[in-house]
């Protein structure tokens, strides 16, 4: 079968669980957290307990007490949450694999910013997680932790200095997709190697009969509510790659760490409600002017950039040259141009349409042969493109942009 055909269902099936994973890991993440906060005093509590809370949920009553540092009697049973963020991790590095790291000479390399190999681009984006997970383990770990306000705010410099990093070595949209990349390894990180390790060492000391140290679980509420923070960013840049006002714009970096700001306010808002302190709505007017920012920084004029300059337009080298040599091209390149270049181009004819969809452009030949494999799936094996075929694209017309990839990989027929 067609490798692009395998490629695009595994992309798929990555993307399907890695949201699955997500899903069941913030959910887990905000409850808990909410939980926590919410947990009130009362009269005759057992020894050790810090709260409790009654819920009720699907028919039934739920009656939850925690232990601020642990029971005096381990349970028979005892559930752990760890699962959810290890797969939500591990299915994300897979689908950045994928996408990113199989699809580096399109989707992680511009040449204009950064003239590497794919395999020393690679390497940076690994090194750069692992990078990351270092510092603000290190800063965690420092004095700073017990200054959590103090240690936040430099955590978030940290942040901004990876978000002008990243745009400085990749594409605008693997720059961001990167700084999600990066938070998301240290929610997953300190769950791993932070709270779990921690929550075990209580357990262990439970079974031998000691009294367990209330730091690791102060520790463990650190990084706890430094994931409560993190998680709507996250999933503010894991979307970006879909929306080009976001990151193929000369302000990108700055409109990422105002998201971070905008997670920030958002959730204290709901911290502080879910602690009965109160409901802050100054923090909905914070996020709509971070807002209101981002939007004027995507709208300032020349700040959506183009992936070559015109120089480099006429140019075709590496990959995608056996596109542009093949006998079809030239019919394809027509058709592309007639029925998609409408809205793939620097400045869309069509209304309603600001920048090009994705940041792909189809004006020039370098353009349409560098994205013949985006092309093939959605013009020439499907009918995704044009979006309800509102250009009219004929039968014939995929069926020569398929005829046109397929022979340019060498498949035969």
């Amino acid at each position: 079968m067609e490798s692009a055909i395998l490629m695009e269902w595994l992309s798929f099936a990555a993307r399907w669980v890695h949201v699955i994973t997500g899903i069941a890991w913030i959910g887990s993440s905000f409850y808990f957290i909410a939980l926590d906060l919410g947990l009130r005093k009362a009269p005759a509590l057992p020894d050790g307990v810090h709260g409790e809370e009654w819920q009720v949920h699907g028919g039934g009553f739920y009656h939850i007490r925690k232990y601020l540092v642990a029971p005096d009697a381990l349970p028979e049973h005892l559930t752990w949450f760890k699962w959810e963020s290890y797969a939500t991790w591990l299915s994300g590095f897979a689908l950045l694999a994928i996408v990113y790291y199989a699809g580096a000479d399109l989707y992680l390399i511009d040449a204009e910013v950064w003239d590497t190999s794919v395999e020393i681009a690679v390497l940076a984006s690994i090194g750069s997680l692992v990078a990351a997970w270092a510092i603000y383990d290190l800063l965690c770990r420092s004095p700073l932790g017990d200054n959590p306000t103090l240690l936040m705010i430099l955590l978030y410099g940290v942040l901004v200095a990876f978000a002008w990093g990243y745009t400085q070595i990749f594409t605008g949209r693997a720059a961001l997709l990167h700084l999600g990349a990066i938070t998301a390894t240290v929610m997953s990180a300190n769950v791993f190697m932070v709270i779990i390790p921690n929550q075990k060492i209580v357990v262990a000391d439970l079974k031998a009969g000691r009294t367990p140290d209330a730091k690791y679980g102060k520790i463990a509420k650190l990084r706890s509510t430094h994931n409560n923070y993190l998680t709507l960013p996250v999933l503010f840049l894991m979307l970006s790659n879909h929306y080009p006002l976001a990151f193929a714009t000369e302000y990108n970096w700055v409109i990422a760490s105002l998201v971070f700001l905008m997670g920030v306010s958002i959730r204290h808002y709901f911290n502080s409600m879910h602690a009965r302190r109160g409901k802050p709505a100054w923090t909905w007017g914070v996020t709509a002017a971070l807002f209101a920012a981002i939007v004027w920084l995507s709208m300032l004029p020349g700040t959506v950039a183009a992936p070559l300059e015109e120089a480099e337009a006429a140019e075709i080298r590496g990959p995608s040259a056996q596109f542009a040599s093949s006998l079809h091209f030239e019919a394809v390149y027509d058709t592309v141009l007639t029925r998609c270049s409408m809205c793939h181009a620097e400045e869309p004819g069509w209304d309603g349409i600001p920048v090009a969809p994705k940041g792909v452009l189809l004006e020039t030949e370098a353009q349409v042969a560098a994205h013949a494999r985006e092309i093939y799936l959605q013009a020439g094996l499907s009918h995704a493109m044009p979006p309800a075929n509102v250009s009219y694209m004929e039968p014939e017309e995929r069926s020569l942009i398929a005829l046109w990839y397929e022979t340019s990989r060498g498949a035969k027929h």
